[in-house]
């Protein structure tokens, strides 16, 4: 059983499973975030949906690159959450499974070629305090008390 954040989900919603890769991008004491800023400014975690064929690791390394313009390496998945949510972008309910990895920020190609997401350093402790879902923030905060290894 995977461990929801979040509010339960709604009676009568029906929701589509939607998986992503999500990472935990340490560097020295801070964290490589995105905010993305459509519909409301928020902080997440770099990362996002997997595509039809495609593995959680390639979904992984492209959507940090379409989110910070950072490439990445040694991706090691550390866990996993759901969480049952509106996805205004695709008008979409979704049951979000989300696979949690850490990995090591390498090399700034450029900025991110994603629309309306802006890379972000912020402090690993920091970061468990103001990413913007609960799931993010557990799993940041785990880093922070070195229960996960960089």
């Amino acid at each position: 059983m995977i461990r929801r954040f979040g509010a339960p989900p709604e009676k009568g919603q029906t929701y589509v499973r939607r998986v992503g890769a999500y990472a935990l991008l340490p560097k020295g004491k801070h964290l490589l975030l995105t905010c993305q800023s459509d519909p409301d400014p928020d902080l997440q975690l770099p990362g996002g949906g997997v595509d039809p064929g495609e593995s959680p690791v390639r979904a992984l390394h492209r959507e940090v690159y379409e989110e910070t313009g950072w490439h990445i390496a040694e991706p090691r998945r550390i866990g996993a959450f759901r969480r049952f949510v509106y996805m205004p972008e695709y008008d979409l309910w979704a049951e979000k499974i989300c696979l949690i990895y850490v990995a090591r920020p390498t090399l700034r190609i450029g900025p991110p070629t994603e629309p309306l997401h802006q890379e972000i350093w912020a402090s690993a402790s920091m970061a468990a305090k103001v990413l913007g879902n609960a799931g993010d923030r557990h799993f940041a905060s785990m880093l922070v008390t070195s229960i996960i290894r960089p």
